[in-house]
């Protein structure tokens, strides 16, 4: 074996040690979700009861429960600086991959000037497969670094409004149909599903600092004139511009990658956020519940299975038009300048 190939596989595999280290820090920080449940339940029981029996019984479970998150922080620790050590082990690997490719490249150039006689038509079909070697290297570089670049577990914030002096919409339905969707799909595991009801202008940006998301997804109703519909304290109808939503999102998390404008007339809205994200989507119209619906849950379902922002995009305007071909125009993808919405994924995809 060429010892360039030694380098790359030696990359390879503590690439794959890199994501099972980091698989297994992942479910550490899930065990942390449940206990925290837990310890939430406790102390709830504690609120509800007078039994001193029963409080130094809940008491006593939460010490345990603390317990066992101070010893999963301890172990998500370890898990870091194993991630660390490796990272470093890869790169080193990674330096001795670039040094053989260069060795490589200038015992190359060295043949080429012993092989001058050789026909001018030889000559540049050599040259010609060199050049698409370097090519190949290059790419599979890139990609590499691409695939580095997107997060192992990602964050979907869906806010749901329907203001009581509006129409009905069956958000509940479409959020359901989400999540349904998302469970079926291949990368179940990396995907996380938050939602927040009946939301009013503040709770906006006070979710997206407690979650932190990669996706933000907003579905209720749009008004003709751009304004995105979202609630005042009564439960009526609060219109929100774009600047109010643009602002928002600029003072925020730099991690959220994608928005989704599913209400109709938003396109205004995804135009003017995509200075400040990778991606937006937004309808030019109005867009009938059932289509919305099944828009939004085969483009989440997509992105699941590790297709690209792009390719998502088609796979749920197909469907749409399955479900209302009248509709399939309606949504419209907007991409931030210098960004190929091909090569954009939100979910890590498979690797070949």
């Amino acid at each position: 074996m060429a010892l360039i190939d030694t380098y790359r596989n030696n990359m390879q595999r503590k690439r794959q040690e890199i994501v099972s280290l980091r698989e297994k820090m992942a479910k550490e920080s899930e065990k942390k979700t449940g206990i925290n449940t837990k310890i939430l339940s406790a102390k709830s029981a504690i609120s509800r009861t007078k039994s001193e029996l029963t409080i130094k019984s809940k008491l006593n479970e939460i010490s345990r429960l603390e317990k066992s998150l101070s010893d999963i922080d301890k172990a998500i620790a370890n898990l870091e600086k194993k991630i660390a050590s490796k990272e470093k082990e890869y790169n080193t690997e990674a330096k001795k991959h670039k040094a053989e490719e260069e060795k490589q490249r200038k015992k190359q150039e060295q043949e080429d000037k012993q092989r001058q006689k050789v026909s001018e038509r030889t000559f540049q079909k050599i040259n010609q497969a060199i050049a698409a070697q370097q090519r190949q290297q290059s790419d599979m570089q890139n990609d590499i670094e691409r695939l580095k670049a997107v997060p192992e577990k990602i964050t979907v914030l869906f806010f749901a409004t329907n203001p009581t002096n509006t129409s009905k919409l069956r958000l509940d339905e479409e959020s359901r149909t989400i999540q349904e969707m998302i469970r079926k799909s291949e990368h179940r595991d990396s995907i996380f599903f938050e939602s927040r009801w009946a939301v009013r202008p503040l709770d906006i940006l006070q979710a997206i600092n407690e979650v932190n998301p990669d996706v933000v997804h907003f579905s209720g109703h749009g008004a003709s004139h751009g304004d995105l519909v979202l609630e005042n304290t009564d439960g009526t109808a609060k219109f929100v511009t774009k600047e109010a939503i643009t602002q928002t999102i600029m003072s925020s998390s730099d991690k959220i990658h994608l928005i989704f404008f599913n209400a109709c007339f938003s396109y205004e809205q995804a135009q003017s956020v995509i200075n400040y994200v990778d991606a937006a989507i937004g309808m030019t119209t109005s867009v009938g519940d059932a289509a919305a619906c099944a828009f939004a849950a085969q483009f989440y379902s997509s992105l699941g299975f590790g297709f690209s922002v792009q390719k998502a995009f088609e796979q749920a305007k197909g469907v749409m038009m399955l479900e209302d071909p009248d509709e399939c125009n309606t949504p419209e993808l907007y991409v931030k300048d210098g960004v190929d919405v091909d090569t954009l994924f939100i979910v890590k995809p498979v690797e070949n």
